[in-house]
């Protein structure tokens, strides 16, 4: 098989890509540490019109509202991922939809010196849009540009970065950096450094491949694009030819109906809501958007220790970028599941006796590290790119912007209802996050056997046993994308696409 070496503009582009997801993670982690000051600007303000402060309660509703505004945007936003997906193309969707960005960051930094809160809602909102945009569409191009043996370990580079950027955002959040009752507008603007070199180095980088050719019927514009992108005609010319076969198998346009009703994309359906929905259960967003309150009570430093969280988010979202193509999707989904459960229900059981043995305070917060890990070891990351991996290229944006829907609604929920929960609940809280995690467990254990219709990616491990095209098998199992790594994926390939081509009487050569 040919291998694939990076390119300046492969790694240019992913790279330019990759910048949206830095900016959503900036403004992910930046209202953690300084919500105190931030709220008493909203009092503030709510003050100067009224001549009264605002109610406790009024205070901590709009401030859930503020965080949770991003995500409900956010779930608006992915609405249009496939229509701009599919009509602009998906470079030029990101460079599009990025505009949000500029726009939401201005209204943001905006709301001080116009002394309106509304303002930073409204920003946060527009903001969010662009979330549910190009959280879709980045996994979505960054999937379609990059060679085969490495799309998982790219893919994973937009979860990289979206840590990197929450931990960035950690920093500047902080009273000694920016996020004192005089910087902290200032703090909200600084995503537009990213955004305005998206601007200027995304232009020039090439359009997705697959997109040209299989979507708008361009060959020589997509053999210009892979020209530049693998640099190596023997290979552009190989994976041009398998990107003709799969557009010989593949309906041009899936629409909203199509895709439900059709019997082959029932199952990766069912698996992208179970992993995307255990991912949201997991307790991880609870944990990024509300750390410094939850460590407050016990630690008089809660704000570095919520910096030791973004640290720790960051640090092993590098480390399953190394492992993706190594360990195989599903052993990294399995080990991140079963660790969140039994963070959880250890969580559960420390919390309740926390108040007779104020030592296990530590422990605690070790568990809150060990579950921000295992998360994004597996259903962190995977969570966001499976769609791109399960489907063929009609279905792809449509199962992206599924993805993005149970990503940001569960974000949106979950940010919302938090606060109550944990008053009403308590230590009870994570004991059902644990029992649904397993739970999620179990749906994978099961799920990963399943046959179903593979992506049009693995078109080149079929030519290696040498079975027909791609979409002449009906169905190929998981394990190709989810089960065991690339050295054992050619065996079990083999032996399913047999089996069932022995049953409908092909032949093999």
């Amino acid at each position: 098989p040919l291998q694939n070496r990076l390119t300046a503009t492969l790694v240019t582009s992913i790279l330019a890509a990759v910048l949206g997801s830095l900016q959503i993670g900036y403004h992910t982690g930046n209202v953690n540490a300084p919500a105190r000051v931030i709220e008493e600007f909203f009092n503030h303000t709510w003050r100067s019109r009224h001549n009264q402060s605002m109610p406790d309660h009024s205070l901590t509703l709009l401030w859930s509202l503020s965080v949770s505004i991003k995500d409900f945007g956010a779930l608006i936003g992915s609405l249009g991922v496939k229509y701009l997906a599919d009509s602009y193309g998906r470079r030029t969707s990101i460079l599009i939809v990025n505009c949000l960005s500029v726009l939401g960051a201005c209204l943001m930094s905006a709301s001080k010196t116009s002394q309106s809160f509304e303002l930073l809602i409204l920003g946060r909102l527009f903001f969010g849009v662009f979330c549910g945009l190009v959280m879709s569409l980045n996994p979505l191009y960054i999937l379609e540009v990059s060679p085969t043996n490495m799309r998982g370990a790219f893919a994973t580079l937009n979860q990289v970065f979206c840590a990197t950027g929450i931990f960035v955002g950690m920093v500047a959040g902080l009273e000694t950096v920016l996020g004192t009752e005089r910087s902290w507008a200032l703090m909200l603007s600084l995503s537009l450094i990213p955004a305005l070199t998206q601007y200027l180095v995304l232009p020039f980088c090439p359009e997705s491949p697959r997109y040209l050719l299989i979507n708008k019927a361009e060959e020589s514009k997509a053999e210009a694009a892979l020209q530049r992108l693998r640099g190596d005609r023997e290979k552009v010319f190989a994976e041009l030819e398998e990107m003709k076969e799969e557009a010989a198998h593949t309906l041009t346009r899936v629409n909203v109906h199509d895709f439900f009703k059709k019997s082959r994309y029932k199952q990766p359906i069912l698996i992208v809501l179970v992993v995307n929905l255990g991912s949201q259960l997991s307790g991880f967003n609870a944990v990024i958007n509300y750390s410094t309150r939850m460590f407050q009570a016990k630690f008089n430093e809660a704000k570095y220790l919520t910096l030791g969280v973004g640290a720790a988010n960051m640090a092993f979202t590098l480390v399953a970028f190394f492992l993706m193509e190594r360990a195989g999707r599903r052993r990294l989904l399995l080990a991140g599941f079963i660790s969140i459960a039994m963070c959880n229900l250890l969580l559960t059981t420390v919390d309740s006796v926390l108040h007779l043995v104020p030592e296990l305070r530590s422990l605690q917060v070790l568990l809150v590290f060990c579950l921000i890990s295992a998360y994004e070891l597996g259903p962190g990351p995977i969570s966001w790119f499976i769609a791109a991996e399960l489907f063929d290229q009609p279905g792809r944006p449509m199962a992206m912007a599924l993805t993005s829907m149970l990503n940001w609604g569960g974000k949106f929920v979950l940010a919302l209802l938090f606060p109550p929960l944990l008053v009403g609940l308590h230590f009870c809280l994570p004991l059902e996050v644990a029992i649904l995690v397993a739970f999620k467990s179990c749906c994978v254990v099961f799920l990963v056997q399943l046959s179903i219709n593979p992506s049009n990616f693995h078109t080149e491990n079929l030519r290696r046993v040498r079975l027909p095209p791609l979409h002449d098998c009906s169905s190929v199992c998981l394990r190709l994308h989810l089960g065991s790594p690339a050295g054992d994926q050619r065996a079990h390939l083999g032996r399913d696409c047999r089996g069932i081509q022995r049953s409908r009487g092909h032949s093999f050569a």
